[in-house]
């Protein structure tokens, strides 16, 4: 860092100020050269801040170089015209290592700007540098925060955006943004006179949770996915690895929060003599030859133990954790890239902002349920690092070979293929393709793939495919088997994008999309709707089971609004292990539909059917799970719509034929008149009719 003499002259100060923001923009020092996505994005972003837009994300994955592109928008966001001394940045960064690195780089870019940390005890900034980089854990304190007056401000970044909807992330952010809602009920916001871009950077920009990022970003103006930057060389090869573990995570807690394991609960089953033999025998035949393996753990015990197994077994392998010391933290991960010895454990340190290009191996050693968390972990190993000789790097991970676990992340369904799958030094390409001919056939039997797991990655594309009549009995009736690949739990659609999940007698959640109108974009908005009596008894009194609906949440598109109502029916509705009965897997679902499932489907299909021996055959064969699927459906109008869409459909098909008949009677063709003839006549009759 660099140290500058600050003279008390606040005049002084002034002048300083503004020779130095004039030179930046007039010095000598070589261009920086940008790669072509790079420049995209800084188009993206500027025309979006242009357009009036002020709290934009941009989502580039790990080892994309998000802090070179975010320290160059720096450099091209004037001050308003107005408020010229809003001239300074403040960069807000979640750990003091990602603080350094960002210091570090725009001092490296721009060496003529003044550059300082606001972090802990050591560092603390003036609050009157060009860019300020600072950790949010030391601006939750009010003195510190306190430097930087939004008058003098002229943009924030936010690195790790993901993490920006945390209620600390909204204490700080609300400082700089009315639009930003402090969740202080007491706070009172600042008199803005001008306003603040707010722009967000992260590889992974989604919350496990469900909770919406909206409420500190309008839109993510610009995005890149890792698949796309591998195979276009920005980033090195990967090679994947699912190793088969006899591990039981059916009794693991969740933490609400967070909706991944807690690491105590997880650790008593990972972290054991077994399963750690199992990781380092799994590296030393998949991976042993690599130079420098990153492997994550649960906590500080797992840490410890796994490291001495892999000690015992003759490997170089050292550790470090939250407690590890500032200095001896450094050293270790300086020797680990100067490759002094061939494999680091850690756990939650180097799972973000670590740039250590010459990883070459990464071993996810602590199953998750966070997409963010495996993405972030398997990120570390995907810069290139040609002057370490490296060409690919090997990601091995654990999956359990006995129990399907609600929610679990890993290399398998990453890429939307079963977690029982085996995939054994595979390659992107090889598992997109053997991804792509699942999917394939799949539609081609007419139902989607059944997977218990409820963080289901954000697949390269969805064939959204609905089978709209309520009596068509394939995808488990669900109407929708693009479903499957968006939630875990029995959705189900009722035609024109309107879904439906019924809660357990509880009530249902209903999401349907919402017209653009001159105040507010499309969007979909998700209600719940609560029971408050039983069924038999509110048909007895003649009243309503249901209490007035209630708003969840609006949402961009269909994958944000269902894990949104995921998390909300989990959290809010049904708690704990009665969340395990929404699951399209779950075992009532399987059981033979009841009685009076199967009487009320043949009284609702004998007025439609064409074939009712055919009809009676099928819905005695019915699950319960099936059964549910169809009248929720009918319920909610899905038998209307697709009657309606039916009329519909047939007027645009007598439409098209008779388009068609016209075309084919203006074309010109060599040949004998006579057809033509033909033709002629048919169009006097059809004329004439």
């Amino acid at each position: 860092m660099k140290h500058r003499l600050h003279v008390g002259s606040l005049q002084y100060l002034s002048l300083v100020h503004l020779w130095t923001y004039s030179r930046r923009f007039t010095s000598s020092r070589a261009p920086i050269v940008l790669r072509p996505y790079q420049e995209s994005c800084l188009e993206a972003c500027n025309a979006a801040l242009k357009a009036g837009a002020t709290r934009i994300g941009v989502s580039l994955p790990t080892g994309a170089g998000k802090t070179t592109v975010f320290i160059s928008l720096l450099s091209q966001i004037r001050p308003p015209v107005k408020y010229p001394a809003a001239s300074r940045a403040l960069v807000i960064v979640n750990s003091v290592e990602l603080a350094r690195q960002a210091a570090a780089q725009a001092e490296a870019l721009y060496p003529e700007w003044h550059v300082e940390i606001e972090q802990g005890v050591k560092h603390k900034a003036s609050g009157t540098a060009d860019v300020t980089v600072a950790t949010y854990q030391t601006l939750l304190q009010p003195q510190r925060l306190a430097k930087f007056h939004p008058d003098t401000v002229k943009a924030v970044i936010i690195d790790e955006a993901h993490h920006a909807a945390a209620p600390s992330y909204r204490r700080i952010l609300s400082h700089f943004s009315s639009a930003i809602k402090n969740p202080d009920r007491t706070f009172q916001p600042p008199i803005f006179q001008h306003l603040i871009p707010i722009i967000g950077f992260s590889a992974t920009f989604s919350r496990h949770d469900g909770l919406a990022l909206g409420a500190v970003f309008e839109r993510i103006v610009y995005h890149r996915d890792f698949l796309e930057m591998i195979k276009e060389q920005w980033l090195c090869n990967v090679r994947f690895t699912s190793v088969r573990a006899n591990i039981d995570l059916r009794n693991v807690t969740v933490n609400s929060r967070t909706g991944d394991f807690n690491a105590t609960s997880l650790a008593h089953i990972v972290n054991t003599s077994v399963v750690n033999n199992l990781v380092v025998q799994a590296w030393l035949d998949r991976a042993g030859e690599r130079k420098s393996t990153l492997v994550f753990c649960v906590n500080l015990a797992h840490v410890r133990e796994l490291t001495r197994t892999f000690q015992e077994f003759g490997v170089d392998a050292r550790f470090l954790h939250s407690g590890t010391p500032a200095a001896e933290r450094h050293a270790l991960i300086s020797s680990f890239k100067a490759g002094e010895y061939p494999v680091l454990v850690n756990c939650a340190i180097l799972t973000e902002g670590a740039d250590i290009p010459n990883i070459d191996c990464v071993v996810v050693a602590r199953p998750t349920r966070s997409r963010n968390v495996f993405a972030q972990m398997i990120g570390r190993g995907m810069r290139q690092s040609p002057v370490t000789g490296k060409v690919d790097c090997h990601v091995i991970d654990f999956v359990d070979s006995t129990n399907r676990v609600a929610g679990i992340v890993s290399v398998p369904t990453l890429f939307g293929l079963d977690p029982s799958e085996v995939i054994d030094d595979e390659t992107i390409e090889e598992l997109e393709q053997r991804a792509d001919t699942a999917i394939s056939m799949d539609l081609d039997k007419g139902n989607a793939q059944l997977d218990s797991s409820n963080e289901i990655p954000d697949p390269k594309s969805i064939t959204y495919l609905d089978y709209e009549n309520p009596f068509a009995f394939v995808d488990q009736c669900s109407g929708a088997p693009h479903i499957s690949k968006l939630s875990p739990n029995a959705w189900v659609g009722c035609g024109n994008d309107l879904y439906i999940l019924e809660c357990l007698g509880k009530g249902y959640i209903r999401i349907e999309p919402v017209a653009e109108n001159e105040d507010t974009p499309a969007h979909f908005r998700a209600t719940y709707t609560e029971t408050t009596m039983h069924m038999p008894t509110a048909a007895a009194y003649g009243v309503s089971p249901y209490m007035r609906s209630r708003k969840v949440l609006t949402a961009e598109n269909v994958s944000d609004a269902i894990k949104g109502c995921d998390t909300y029916a989990a959290q809010k509705i049904l708690r704990g292990s009665l969340s395990l009965g929404l699951l399209r897997t779950a075992k009532w679902r399987r059981a033979p539909a009841s009685p009076n499932q199967k009487a009320f489907i043949l009284k609702r299909r004998a007025k439609r059917t064409i074939d009712p021996e055919g009809d009676a055959q099928q819905i005695d064969k019915m699950t319960k799970g099936e059964a549910a699927n169809i009248i929720s459906r009918l319920k909610h109008g899905a038998q209307a719509r697709y009657e309606k869409k039916m009329k519909q459909s047939q007027k645009t098909a007598k439409v098209l034929a008779k388009e068609i008949s016209r075309k084919a009677r203006e074309k010109v063709q060599v040949g004998s008149l006579i057809d033509h003839t033909v033709d002629l006549n048919t169009v006097h009759q059809h004329n004439d009719t």
